[in-house]
């Protein structure tokens, strides 16, 4: 039986679960050779939004830990769960919406955070996918807030991959972490439709080859890194 979301006992529920969960990646983190590749892009405390696929939310909740990144979450009970667990982790409270409920309002408040300076990572391929296919809210954010947009790839050796539609990746103890920043795409604030679908394209074809180039590295062969439809 599920428990009301308004209730008191589902709160605390995703008290001690937000807790458990960020303990337990901090402890598993902790024991992973994290490789680190390209220039930090939160660094430079100009307005950004880092994209990565979902299958690399673990270890990028790991990774950003401590320095208050904004992420939009799902409005569904799943959202909740990761929303409790990024508070603990050290990220910014989460903005909660997706492309099919409150997507209005989700841009807007993230428009508005962006142009302040909050640093966003941000999942194109949620909330529901299919896996490696952008959807265009990252690259409207972007124009309209004036942020660097910046693929990131993330892989893992050796891993568990999820049998989920996200494909999400959860490194084993002592993992092997790689982790690359891509060049920033730049997303002119005229830019039409027909400029923002290419960006869209841009965006996507370069998390798939820094992807598959990670993996590569980590001797991955058999990983899915991309929608079916784009192979």
């Amino acid at each position: 039986m599920k428990l009301p979301r308004d209730s008191r006992r589902y709160r605390l529920f995703l008290a001690v679960a937000g807790f458990a969960g960020a303990l337990v990646l901090r402890l598993l983190g902790a024991t992973w050779r994290v490789r680190i590749a390209g220039e930090d892009p939160f660094a430079s405390g100009e307005p950004v939004v880092a994209a990565i696929w979902h299958r690399g939310l673990l270890v990028a909740a790991y990774c950003w830990r401590n320095r208050g990144i904004l992420v939009p979450i799902s409005q569904s009970r799943d959202g909740d769960l990761v929303s409790a667990m990024l508070r603990r982790l050290g990220f910014a409270a989460p903005v909660r919406g997706s492309s099919s409920r409150g997507a209005t309002g989700l841009l807007r408040s993230l428009i508005r955070q962006a142009r302040a300076g909050a640093p966003v990572g941000f999942l194109p391929d949620g909330p529901r996918g299919p896996a490696g296919t952008a959807k265009p809210g990252v690259i409207a954010l972007a124009r309209a807030s004036g942020a660097s947009l910046v693929p990131v790839g993330i892989s893992a050796s050796p891993s568990k991959q999820f049998g989920s539609w996200d494909r999400a990746i959860l490194p084993l103890p002592f993992a092997r972490i790689s982790c690359r920043y891509g060049d920033p795409i730049h997303v002119p604030k005229k830019a039409g439709r027909e400029t923002m679908e290419e960006l869209r394209r841009e965006l996507e074809a370069a998390l798939y080859r820094i992807n598959l180039e990670l993996d590569a590295e980590l001797g991955i062969a058999d990983r899915p890194t991309v929608s079916p439809r784009k192979r």
